[in-house]
């Protein structure tokens, strides 16, 4: 059905004709005259051929038709006709074969379909050189019998009719004397240590009774048969000086050298590629572990790089995100980072500000970020080279205020907040300095963080090529969810209010002792120290 099948899709699969080959890729004819006569006249008969049902034939009316008649014709070899129709197939089957991995790359997508293909195809060939030895069994004992009967009608001690030899006369009477005293089937009797004809590979078949097992039992043994002299290349096989016999163990050889060097190597590639991946981080982290025992790094930096590289693995799988985006086509790389990055950057407050088109310019250019517990983003000082959004994880994020006595500020980022924030102010202003702004709080992952990372340079880019960002909302927008800005206004509010309360409290003195202005020192109105170590993000 499937070659039937194959033969109407050639008569419909349009062709580049020669003469167009000149230039570019050539002409497609898709009339359906021209198509039939080029396949009339090239492949047809060949694949005509591989369609033809033959098995059925000989099997369902070949043999049949001959058992009754002449027992010359009763060799039952004669089902090995089946095997002729493999030539065209094989002619169809390796150049298909070829074609599909030419066009894709390869046959099967995952790695483990690619290695059980090619163990069926190996289980196959291992089952056809089983059913053909036993084939050949059968018929190298019908060739004994003859011989045997033979030699008792040359000595005329017993007269050997060749019709007794079929099965189809079982029930005859004269059949039923012959065959209690002659010795034609004690003379072929492979367990026979004094007998003078050589089954050589043979043997196997009648000394362990497979012709007269169940067929379960006799195609398990077939296809174990074929598949021990297959991968062994029928080493293990002892002939006898047969022809035929040779033959067939040449052809076990070869077809296994071809079939080892062709389908059990494309297997152990298929099976291979499913750890490739694996053994290249193995690799890389025995290559890391050398090289910080040769720098001699403390253990809890070693501890540390251990953490980076196993996160790294489990969130990547030791597969390059960046180069596999950037080897694609700029339409199909944004419409990649649009899926990977909306829904993310959206969960940011602050983003959901922005229009479609800025969102999508965002999504363009942002990139992966792993982070371990206890590393450390960026210092307070330090200058600020990216914009931080969590996705994952927790972030600490703490300030002295450039260092101030007595000032301490923390809190924790969680998935939706960023830190970087300096560096949109940065970028906002409209004559900014080359020199990226410092950062005025230290960040530091509590747990292994996974988030998106903007550059300066792309923030550069989006100030000067999206004026929305100058837009009085977003501005207004950022520096409510950024928590450095809020800090600032905590710090601002308290600094008015003690200012309030000291010209009030001077006011208060001034009419008490009913005088003018007393300078007050300033140190006798400081706050008390519970308010402050207060918490200033309240």
């Amino acid at each position: 059905m499937f070659f039937s099948l194959h033969i109407l899709m050639k008569f419909r699969t349009a062709f580049v004709a020669p003469s167009s080959r000149v230039f570019g890729r050539g002409e497609l004819v898709i009339d359906a005259k021209e198509i039939a006569m080029r396949y009339l006249k090239s492949d047809f008969l060949i694949d005509l051929a591989a369609a033809l049902p033959l098995p059925q034939i000989v099997i369902w009316l070949v043999i049949p038709a001959t058992r009754n008649s002449s027992t010359g014709h009763a060799n039952t070899t004669l089902s090995l006709i089946v095997l002729i129709q493999y030539i065209p197939r094989m002619f169809l089957i390796f150049p298909l074969h070829q074609r599909i991995v030419r066009s894709t790359g390869f046959v099967a997508k995952a790695a483990w379909a690619g290695a059980a293909y090619n163990l069926i195809l190996y289980m196959m060939a291992s089952h056809a050189l089983g059913a053909s030895w036993y084939t050949l069994s059968m018929g190298r004992q019908f060739y004994c019998w003859k011989s045997e009967c033979t030699k008792e009608n040359k000595a005329g001690i017993v007269g050997c009719i060749h019709s007794y030899l079929d099965c189809n006369s079982l029930g005859n009477p004269e059949r039923q004397y012959w065959r209690n005293v002659t010795d034609v089937p004690a003379n072929c009797d492979a367990r026979n240590s004094t007998l003078t004809f050589k089954y050589g590979i043979f043997a196997d078949a009648f000394i362990n009774d497979v012709a007269s097992s169940r067929f379960i039992e006799k195609f398990l043994y077939c296809l174990w048969w074929g598949l021990r002299n297959l991968s062994s290349y029928g080493q293990t096989l002892e002939t006898s000086t047969f022809l035929g016999e040779n033959v067939f163990c040449i052809l076990i050889c070869i077809i296994g050298l071809v079939l080892s060097a062709q389908l059990i190597g494309n297997m152990q590639t298929n099976l291979q590629s499913m750890t490739v991946r694996v053994e290249e981080w193995r690799i890389k982290r025995r290559d890391t572990e050398e090289w910080m025992r040769h720098r001699q790094l403390p253990p809890d930096l070693q501890e540390r790089v251990r953490r980076f590289v196993q996160h790294k693995w489990l969130a990547t799988r030791g597969v390059h995100e960046e180069s596999i985006l950037h080897s694609l086509p700029l339409d199909l790389r944004r419409e990649i980072q649009r899926h990977l990055s909306l829904a993310l950057v959206r969960r940011v407050p602050f983003f959901s500000q922005m229009d479609d088109q800025l969102l999508d310019a965002i999504c363009e250019r942002l990139v992966s970020s792993l982070s371990t517990e206890g590393t450390y983003i960026v210092r307070e000082g330090d200058p600020v080279n990216e914009m931080l959004f969590v996705i994952r994880g927790q972030l600490e994020s703490s300030t002295t205020n450039g260092g101030r006595s007595g000032f301490f500020n923390s809190i924790t980022l969680r998935p939706g907040d960023f830190c970087g924030e300096e560096l949109l102010t940065w970028a906002l202003m409209p004559i900014s300095s080359a020199n990226l702004p410092s950062s005025t709080r230290t960040v530091k992952a509590l747990s292994e963080v996974e988030a998106f990372a903007l550059e300066a340079k792309d923030l550069k880019f989006f100030a000067h090529q999206f004026k929305r960002l100058q837009s009085k909302k977003l501005q207004h927008a950022f520096r409510y969810y950024s928590h450095q800005w809020r800090t600032w206004a905590a710090c601002l509010i308290q600094s008015v209010w003690r200012r309030y309360k000291k010209r009030k409290m001077t006011k208060e003195l001034a009419l008490r002792n009913s005088i003018g202005y007393i300078q007050i020192p300033e140190r006798e109105y400081y706050y008390s120290d519970d308010q402050a170590d207060g918490d200033y993000e309240e």
